[in-house]
């Protein structure tokens, strides 16, 4: 299979490789100091891992040139309906995911399992931290934000999720931490005065990530529509 990785950061070298491995070849590789190249790059699938100034304008060339793409940058998503609704249009290929690893994507369920069951006891308060490498330019990171939107699914009593602690019950307080070389860690915490419950997740490296991304793209290649993970893994 012929890949195009659009961002060729710490990211993008590591699904090269892995790619490379699984027999596939790089045919172009794309960041922001030859954009120009992407105009006459072909490919079976693209795998975009740039930053989140760069995405919109990467996907979005992707399906006007009839190239699926697989996307993983996380801090665009106002403008991902956007997207979706040109993929439809142009009966295109994409697939996003804000973590591709295998072990999140079990987590997701985890913690919607969790927040389903907790969600008529409301002497827990809810809360979440996420730790990422410092590197990382947005905040909350978009895994931390599907967790989110996974607790706020079930419980009533949470209405929006805050990159600050507001004070109010209602919002669901995600704390951010940029530490140097940490590939990510996520916690979601239910407290009360008698006890807490947490669950965690925390990655080792970022092979998963790419790896996951890297199996996406190959049987992404004869898909259409806008999926995500859950088409992916059937859940």
């Amino acid at each position: 299979m012929n890949i195009i990785l659009l961002g060729y950061g710490k990211m993008g070298k590591i699904i090269e490789r892995i790619a490379l491995e699984r027999g596939h070849t790089i045919t172009a590789r794309i960041d922001m100091n030859n954009l120009h190249e992407f105009e006459t790059a072909t490919g079976d699938v693209a795998i975009e891992f740039s930053h989140p100034d760069a995405a919109f304008e990467n996907v979005k060339k992707c399906i006007l040139k009839n190239i699926p793409v697989v996307c993983g940058t996380t801090g665009w998503l106002k403008q991902k309906p956007e997207i979706e609704k040109l993929c439809r249009e142009q009966n295109g290929s994409f697939f996003y995911a804000s973590n591709y690893s295998l072990g999140v994507n079990i987590f997701f369920k985890v913690n919607e399992f969790l927040a389903k069951m907790v969600s008529n006891f409301s002497e827990y308060d809810i809360s979440m931290d996420e730790i990422h490498h410092s590197e990382k330019r947005d905040a909350p990171s978009g895994t931390a934000i599907t967790l989110a939107e996974g607790v706020l699914k079930h419980v009533k009593g949470k209405t929006k999720w805050v990159n600050e602690d507001t004070g109010h019950k209602e919002d669901l307080y995600i704390q951010s931490f940029r530490i140097d070389q940490v590939p990510g860690t996520h916690v979601v915490k239910y407290a009360s005065m008698i006890d807490d419950i947490e669950i965690r997740h925390i990655a080792h490296s970022r092979e998963g990530f790419a790896k996951g991304a890297v199996m996406v793209a190959e049987w992404l290649k004869d898909k259409k529509g806008v999926l995500g993970m859950d088409d992916y893994l059937k859940f």
